[in-house]
């Protein structure tokens, strides 16, 4: 039994040895750790966000008729220019029934009042030339008479705009010409001929026969998260790039952001709107999708370094680096942050060009470099 137990003793012992040295041999035999190292760059660091949208007009105007009908003749297209006044479209009046009935009895009305005003101002005129009556009576049936005539008048002009929408004598008065109302470009024209067109009143908002815009002032619109919402404020620059414009940055100036946000598939977007700067080589299309670059903070031609290379201490959370002092021999050294744009940092203390700090990537010595 004790024999048993000595044996025992003894292979435990060997064998706890032996694993022992093939662990030292192991550790011995693998390549030792080898740091790489960079030296710091003087480069132009921009810290920005990005919003997307699309270029828009400052102002659209939209061109709506105040009467009803049919489009007659369409005299203008996208893309024509336009002063103030200028004809866009004619319109021919589908009249209502009821109205043109109530204005021709307006006629037969008042031409039943002319005709008995005449007979009275023809038998006053009579007596007058008898010295029946005085000149006082017959001035007022002659007055009289003038009214009626221009009652007559005026309820044929009526019947007249109630069938066409325009009579004699009103020119360029006549509500059938659609005319525009701001010099710019069309746009848009969503009408052809012989389509309905409502009228714009009080209840309805009526039909958009063209849309005018000045192409000159154009602005960004678009969405920011809502994250990114409380970094951002009026008046700083934007960097606009449109997708259908290639290698061309045109700059603007933020100079709205809305001060409620909006539900956006699930999440909390906010409207902002930037001002462009007038680009006299470039004709950039109402409608094209954007991004926009918001520059947040910008350094130029600093001392920086790659951001990942940057450490902060446990406690006091204080960025340092680790200078290379000999062979894969480092030391720390405290460091000043400035500007980042997420890959690069600005050194604002700590480092010159000569140094180099050490790279977290650990790489294994290649056989014969040593």
């Amino acid at each position: 039994m004790k024999k048993s137990v000595t044996i025992f003793i003894l292979v435990f012992i060997v064998i706890t040895f032996s694993a022992a040295m093939y662990y030292l041999y192991s550790k011995n035999a693998q390549d030792p750790v080898v740091y790489k190292t960079e030296k710091p760059s003087t480069k132009s660091i921009v810290k920005k966000t990005v919003a997307t949208g699309s270029i828009l007009p400052l102002e659209e105007v939209l061109i709506k008729p105040n009467i009803s009908g049919v489009i007659e003749e369409v005299y203008v297209k996208g893309g024509d220019i336009l002063k103030a006044n200028d004809l866009i479209a004619k319109i021919r009046i589908v009249p209502n029934l009821s109205a043109l009935n109530n204005a021709r009895n307006g006629i037969q009305t008042a031409k039943i009042s002319l005709n008995d005003e005449k007979r009275n101002y023809d038998r006053q005129t009579s007596l007058f030339n008898k010295g029946v009556i005085s000149k006082q009576e017959l001035e007022r049936a002659e007055v009289t008479y003038q009214q009626a005539k221009q009652s007559y008048n005026a309820a044929n002009q009526n019947y007249d705009i109630v069938k066409t929408g325009s009579t004699r004598g009103l020119g360029n008065a006549a509500n059938t010409l659609i005319r525009s109302t701001v010099s710019g470009m069309v746009l848009e024209v969503p009408v052809e001929v012989g389509n309905q067109v409502i009228e714009s009143n009080n209840f309805n908002e009526g039909t958009t026969i063209a849309t005018l815009a000045d192409v000159n002032k154009m602005i960004f619109e678009g969405k920011v998260d809502e994250s990114e919402v409380g970094k951002i404020k009026e008046n700083l620059p934007l960097e606009i790039t449109v997708g259908a414009i290639e290698n061309v940055t045109f700059n603007a100036v933020l100079d709205y952001i809305a001060p409620k946000g909006k539900l956006d598939n699930g999440a909390i977007q906010f409207e902002i709107k930037g001002t462009l700067k007038k680009q006299d080589s470039t004709f950039i299309r109402a409608g094209l999708s954007a991004n926009a670059s918001i520059i947040l903070a910008k350094a130029d031609s600093v001392l920086s370094i790659k951001e990942a290379l940057v450490q902060f201490d446990k406690k006091t959370k204080a960025p340092y680096v680790e200078i290379k002092t000999g062979d894969q021999e480092f030391e720390r050294k405290d460091i000043t942050l400035g500007v980042s744009d997420g890959i690069h940092v600005e050194i604002k203390d700590g480092l010159s060009l000569e140094d180099e700090v050490k790279v977290w990537n650990i790489i294994k010595s290649q056989p014969g470099t040593e």
